[in-house]
């Protein structure tokens, strides 16, 4: 069930599961979001709000609250100064470096950091979580530095840029433009807030950030893994291979469930492909020539092979653990969403302050870890399958280079080596972050998730492979074109093929191929390209 139930404006966040797809909803389409009204959920948040109150007038120390931050934890501070503590956490976090991460990466952050918030054990004021949720609808989007998170304490200085914004100072992007905060939230006529006890540290505290680079990012690789098997199933029938590798005997053999849905998908795009040849048919002409070995008392070549190279033949075998591992992901990825990450937690119900570490980003740093890894097996996939296409020793008949006029005219040579560029820098970043811990802050995070590089190196790899797809996929439009095999494609390729052919034409003759790799990637972006699900 969705947290975010369907409204006329939009979703309405309420205490049940918010999925993969709402995040990517409201970040990526702009979907409006409204915080519940329902009443007893409205009370519960009161009620969390007014236990802390009451432990602090009763002198409770409560960490973060009313002592120091991390290692200054030794520190007690004097209820006069606990709102300017709060806002004095901000500001000091506010020391990212790098590019300004993209607007829907924040998106996703603001309301991941609601939700959490919306959970009830944050102790925070409704209004708090309002105006993350005015943040979203009213389209101001804060600037956001790259880097300064290890994804320990949470993602601290990522979310110091957005609460800041909410306090009306720092920048925002706002209407097409980058301006100061205190100038969008006026045009909104929202007021900037003035943080109460607490209400920094929920803030700022939690694994907000890395949990939506993580949900877009799964987003991403699971539609880009769709269109790798569009452009495997298109080189198939490019070089004429049989689809018999994709028989549901074979793996139903092996019994994993990702290999048995690649072998589906595959046999669900090839149907009805008059260029891929029956096994039985190409097992007729090898034996053809074994009858003329037999005769001659000597080896004979056959024109065809018995069975094709592995990026064919062992396709739902090598890439069905892929589709296994995103659905493990996106189980990670919503159990995060859906969790209260940060320090310390105030539960009304036992009338109890937990201090805890569950801003550990160490679920996330895994799950994207992980990703990496088959991201990367992705790009190698499709430089085997680029590789076979381009070389006239195992293209069956293409010519080399995909080049109509070979030797005069080069064809796809130097998008080829573009492409073995991409691949190699795909696989120096696909290193695991979550090893590469180290100790900082005054030895309090002595170890730390660095669930925030996970999730953007994964992040900067989809990036990459992007472009690599766009390549594989123009590849397998031109040999198909070689081929004169457009009439003959399969139910699922041949729309892959006119959506590609919209914005590229066939190479008749040498040009920069630059433009037409930009336009494909903007097809992919905006998820133009038609895949089987």
């Amino acid at each position: 069930m969705n947290s975010m139930t369907s409204s006329g404006v939009g979703f309405t966040i309420y205490p049940a599961e918010l999925q993969l797809e709402d995040i990517v909803a409201v970040a990526r389409l702009h979907r409006q979001v409204s915080l519940s009204v329902d009443t007893d959920f409205r009370e519960r948040i009161r009620r969390g709000r007014e236990t802390l109150e009451r432990k602090l007038k009763a002198g409770e120390v409560i960490y973060g609250v009313n002592t120091g931050f991390g290692g200054n934890v030794r520190f007690v501070i004097p209820d006069q100064e606990l709102a300017h503590h709060q806002r004095n956490l901000i500001e000091y976090h506010c020391c990212g470096v790098g590019e300004p991460l993209a607007e829907d990466v924040v998106r996703a952050a603001i309301l991941l950091r609601a939700n959490a918030l919306a959970r009830r054990l944050s102790a925070v004021h409704e209004l708090v979580i309002e105006r993350l949720l005015d943040l979203l609808n009213h389209g101001i989007t804060p600037v956001v530095p790259r880097y300064g998170s290890v994804g320990a304490s949470g993602d601290l200085c990522p979310s110091a840029y957005i609460a800041r914004v909410m306090c009306g100072s720092g920048e925002v992007y706002y209407r097409g433009a980058r301006l100061p905060a205190a100038e969008a939230l006026k045009g909104e006529r929202l007021t900037p807030l003035t943080l109460d006890a607490k209400e920094g540290l929920a803030l700022l505290n939690g694994t907000t950030m890395m949990t939506g680079v993580a949900a877009l990012t799964v987003d991403d690789a699971a539609y880009l893994f769709r269109l790798t098997l569009g452009a495997l199933a298109m080189t198939a029938e490019a070089l004429g291979a049989s689809p018999d590798y994709f028989h549901p005997a074979i793996h139903l053999a092996k019994h994993h469930p990702g290999q048995l849905r690649v072998a589906e998908m595959l046999n669900s795009m090839l149907f009805g492909s008059g260029l891929v040849m029956p096994l039985e048919e190409i097992r007729h002409r090898v034996q053809a020539a074994g009858r003329k070995a037999h005769e001659q008392h000597d080896v004979v070549a056959a024109a065809e092979a018995i069975q094709s190279p592995y990026s064919i033949r062992c396709a739902p075998q090598g890439l069905g653990p892929m589709l296994e591992s995103l659905e493990q992901a996106t189980m990670v990825i919503e159990r995060e969403a859906n969790s209260v990450n940060d320090n310390p937690l105030v539960d009304p119900l036992s009338d109890r302050v937990y201090h805890t570490g569950n801003f550990f980003g160490a679920h996330i740093a895994r799950a994207m870890d992980g990703l990496k890894l088959d991201l990367a097996n992705l790009a190698n996939w499709q430089h085997s399958l680029l590789a076979l296409l381009m070389d006239e020793r195992f293209s069956n008949g293409l010519p080399p280079s995909l080049s109509p006029h070979p030797g005069l005219y080069q064809g796809f040579k130097g998008v080829q080596i573009a492409h073995s560029s991409v691949v190699t820098a795909i696989r120096q970043w696909s290193s695991p972050s979550l090893i590469h811990t180290l100790p900082t802050e005054q030895f309090n995070q002595d170890i730390v998730s660095l669930g925030t590089h996970s999730a953007m190196t994964a992040m900067d790899i989809a990036e990459l492979l992007r472009s690599a797809t766009a390549i594989t996929l123009l590849a397998a439009a031109q040999a198909i074109d070689l081929r004169k095999g457009v009439e003959k494609m399969g139910a699922g390729t041949r729309p892959i093929y006119r959506a590609l052919r919209g914005v590229s034409t066939f190479v008749q003759e040498d040009r920069a191929l630059d433009t037409d790799i930009q336009e494909v990637c903007s097809l992919i972006r905006g998820r133009e390209i038609p895949v089987l699900q």
